[in-house]
């Protein structure tokens, strides 16, 4: 435990004094404030028509035709920073040599992957948890609006969502990390994987669903089906699934038709009767639970094959 804890404090003090910290957290923190301005505005003038028992909550979920909302540019940064923070975790200590001394000091080998992993976590952590804040804070003094019991509790699950995405990201680049020399092709590896999940999937599961059931002239049933497979095919990536869970949990009042096909009916019926925090947790808990698994198995295949390797401490 010992020297975990070492590993840990010298990873944080390393991640804190690098200029890829300061340029992550400078982009996150523009475009969260960038976002938050859109949202004001246009939370101002749906008050003027409308009143929304969750009105805290748009903050973060509220867009417009030019900006998109918080929640995007969240799902779009949160596997960058991930990447950022693990592709060169293992490699470029092994390529400096730094890697070999380190080993030949009194600490285990699972306390160097271990601190480096609990210490990208909690830098991840800091980044996002602050901008929430600092969003929540901002909207608190301007809208004059306080969070309800039920907004703070979805805002927290949504933290902890959040850094349960960073951290697979962190861990898958931490795996190509260990089982790739060069850091370039570690880093490439990991955001072709991201762009084929984010972008790539939803463009093959259009495609596919259309192929099988198309929608020209359909049926009620074809148009269910073509969702339906849509859907499934969608639900593999877990940039989708991220995006899944954090829409019904901070959309109640619409974020749930996300998973369903409904008619124009349903959608007025469901719209007048938002989900409950336990509806929403219901309703995403499948999603919760598996990004924490893929990030526990990216883990736990990084762990195994980092302490298998042959490593010669001088």
């Amino acid at each position: 435990m010992k020297g975990v804890l070492t590993i840990y404090r010298k990873e944080l003090s390393d991640y804190f004094s690098s200029k890829k910290f300061l340029i992550l957290l400078g982009l996150v923190y523009l475009t969260g404030l960038t976002s938050i301005y859109v949202a004001i505005q246009n939370i101002r003038t749906a008050a003027q028509s409308s009143i929304d028992s969750l009105v805290f909550l748009k903050l973060f979920t509220t867009g417009s035709d030019v900006l998109p909302s918080f929640l995007y540019f969240l799902s779009f940064f949160i596997p960058i920073i991930g990447i950022v923070f693990g592709f060169d975790a293992i490699n470029s200590e092994r390529n400096s040599k730094n890697l070999s001394r380190l080993l030949s000091q009194p600490i285990y080998r699972d306390s160097i992957i271990n601190g480096k992993f609990l210490a990208g976590v909690t830098t991840l952590s800091i980044i996002i948890g602050s901008i929430i804040f600092i969003i929540g804070g901002i909207g608190l003094r301007v809208i004059g609006v306080p969070p309800t019991s039920e907004e703070i509790l979805r805002i927290i699950i949504f933290i902890f969502i959040c850094i349960c995405y960073g951290a697979f990201w962190m861990a898958l680049s931490m795996l190509f990390s260990i089982i790739m020399d060069k850091t370039a092709t570690s880093i490439l590896t990991s955001i072709a994987i991201w762009i084929f999940f984010f972008f790539f999937v939803q463009i093959i599961a259009n495609a596919v669903a259309n192929a099988i059931a198309p929608l020209e002239n359909a049926t009620l049933a074809t148009q269910i089906k073509n969702f339906n497979i849509d859907l499934a095919i969608k639900r593999i990536s877990p940039s989708y699934l991220f995006m899944e869970a954090i829409t019904i949990l901070l959309v109640p009042s619409g974020g749930h038709l996300f998973l369903r096909a409904v008619t124009t009916a349903d959608i007025s019926k469901m719209l007048l009767n938002p989900l409950s925090l336990g509806q929403s947790l219901v309703q995403v808990w499948p999603q919760i639970v598996v990004i924490i698994a893929l990030a526990l198995i990216c883990f736990a295949i990084s762990y195994v094959v980092f302490m298998r390797q042959e490593i010669r401490s001088t």
